[in-house]
């Protein structure tokens, strides 16, 4: 442990008169840098929106995050640490279970595992990734607790697999004991109760480790600005490249942090793209399932036409049992749906490649060479390849769906779960006000989108047409091909077609394909019809099972 966390500084503050023995709260664990030599470095990136004006949060002091568990971590020593390391790192639920099961592990080591990592690693601003902005200061006690149940045997044979595990979540999931921001300004003080997916989660026995960073709204602030940016959280970074490899989003912190083994898993939210985006940029599965298999209550909103909260996993067994663990039935959500079946068994029957009928998009075939190979490969290995154009269909309207959506929903997020006395916004136009008090601070990159949502005049009846053209369009965009050639799924690269299949409302699951040249990681995606996520978590298995293709990005094996 000293070894590596000798980078946390223990300053001894005393007082000038009588120079007593500091305070837990004067212990400093990190400290600031400046960040300007970062940001000159990235100044003629060749991705615009890569060139920064910071990276550090203006707000956030992450000694205020990992004091209250540092004890506890510093229990766990670097021998300790080496020795439980090869039945964690990179293994499987199921696996870790195991050594738990056989009494070769303990949930309260695991949860220093993981804590040991973030640590390790987010309190060295040299591999910092800006990725966990809360932790739970009870995930240590709760994990101690389980494994005295154990051993006096009163824990369920029966239990779901995602029982004792450590999972971060998204900073857009309402998690009591841990403030929701979304990354604003506006909601540093959002004291909130569980969000229905988290009391599933903890109904099932899974252990909540913290929250992770994400781009700001979920990405519907600014126009053209860094994925996996926020004012409260800081400029998010991609471990396979810190400032070389853009993150995703916007569940940028929940990719970062699966990809550099900080937790079991993480869960992250998707309106189009941002599951599949943060997956494919950090080399995890990503499955962002059809609207409705999963509650969005007390989710942080964009749009209630197109959100819902996603498994993210380093592979796919773990994110069956992730996405099982959250399903059920909301009544206070309008689109959720009794849980379907099959999804936990998904992964351990997986269809045989050479029973598979998948549709392969002609465009990315002439233009990647990475796709076009994987193709091949899966053709060679006996699958049904029918090469495809999609027909041309209009996506005109799909910012008003998130325009109007958001003025509508974000006022009642806010009046069913934010204390008013606490959280001063009511509105989208609140917000706009709030960040122009101080827009160095708060919107560095402006607001542009939010001011879109003010400006946009389409009415509440053309809207209606627009939601349902739209839909319509989507599931042409894929039903062609899919039901002439009674196909299993169409293979898309990363989130390239994440906007067809989210106003389809259809399902899409990323699974690593590979890396470029360049050592930035590049994803194959299995799109499929409403509700058959447990077909493409069968796909995905055996893709994953033949290929093998992830791969722990370098700095962060240890």
């Amino acid at each position: 442990m000293k070894k590596y966390l000798g980078v946390l500084i223990i300053i001894l503050v005393f007082s000038c008169k009588d120079k007593q023995v500091p305070e837990k709260d004067e212990v400093v664990l990190w400290t600031s840098y400046n960040d300007s030599a970062e940001v000159a470095a990235n100044a003629d990136h060749e991705i615009e929106r890569m060139r920064y004006k910071l990276i550090q949060s203006k707000v956030l002091d992450k000694n205020e995050v990992f004091r209250p568990l540092y004890a506890e971590v510093s229990k766990l020593s670097e021998a300790d640490y080496q020795a439980i390391a090869p039945m964690i790192l990179e293994q499987d639920i199921l696996t870790i279970r195991n050594h738990i099961q056989e009494d070769r592990l303990t949930y309260e080591n695991l949860v220093l595992f993981y804590l040991y990592r973030i640590y390790k690693y987010e309190l060295d601003n040299g591999t910092t990734l800006n990725t966990v902005i809360a932790l739970n200061e009870d995930v240590v006690a709760a994990a101690r607790k389980l494994d005295e149940l154990k051993k006096i045997g009163t824990v369920a044979e029966m239990q779901h697999p995602i029982f004792g595990m450590p999972i971060l979540l998204k900073d857009n999931i309402n998690t009591f004991g841990m403030n929701t921001t979304a990354g604003s300004i506006a909601l540093m003080e959002n004291e909130v109760n569980d969000s229905f997916i988290v009391k599933e989660l903890k109904k099932n026995g899974a252990l909540i480790l913290g929250k992770v960073n994400l781009s700001e709204w979920a990405y519907y602030l600014c126009s053209g600005c860094p994925v996996g940016y926020s004012a409260y959280g800081g400029q998010t970074l991609n471990p396979y490249g810190r400032r070389v490899f853009e993150t995703g989003g916007s569940s940028s912190g929940s990719g970062t942090a699966v990809a550099a083994n900080y937790a079991v898993a993480a869960v992250g939210t998707e309106t189009s793209g941002s599951i599949l985006s943060p997956s494919s940029q950090n080399s995890v599965v990503g499955l962002k399932p059809t609207v409705g298999l999963l509650s969005r209550s007390g989710i942080i909103p964009i749009s209630s036409t197109l959100d819902t909260p996603g498994p993210m996993t380093k592979n796919v067994s773990d994110n069956a049992i992730l996405l099982s663990a959250m399903l059920g039935k909301d009544e206070n959500d309008s689109m959720s749906v009794e849980p379907i079946s099959g999804i936990l068994e998904a992964p351990l029957n997986p269809k045989p490649i050479a029973e598979m009928r998948l549709g392969a998009i002609a465009n990315l075939i002439e233009t990647d060479s990475i796709y076009k190979a994987t193709v091949a490969q899966l053709e060679n290995l006996g699958a049904k390849i029918i090469t495809f154009t999609p027909p041309e269909v209009s996506m005109e309207g799909f910012l008003s769906i998130l325009n109007l959506d958001m003025r509508e929903d974000l006022p009642k997020y806010i009046k069913a779960y934010s204390d008013s006395s606490k959280v001063k916004i009511k509105s989208v136009s609140d917000v706009v006000d709030f960040n122009s008090i101080d827009s160095l601070v708060r919107i560095p990159y402006g607001q542009a989108l939010f001011e879109g949502i003010l400006a946009d005049s389409t009415s509440a009846d053309e809207l209606v047409q627009v939601k349902s053209d739209l839909e319509a369009n989507g599931r042409k965009f894929f039903d062609e091909a899919m039901d002439i050639n009674k196909l299993d799924a169409v293979l898309s690269i990363n989130n390239y077609h994440a906007g067809y299949a989210a106003v389809a409302k259809y399902p899409a699951l990323t699974v690593p394909m590979g890396y470029k040249s360049t050592g930035e990681p590049i994803s194959l995606t299995f799109i499929g019809k409403q509700f058959t996520e447990a077909q493409l978590l069968r796909l995905g298995a055996a893709f994953e099972k033949e290929f093998q293709i992830r791969i722990m990005p370098k700095g962060y094996e240890k």
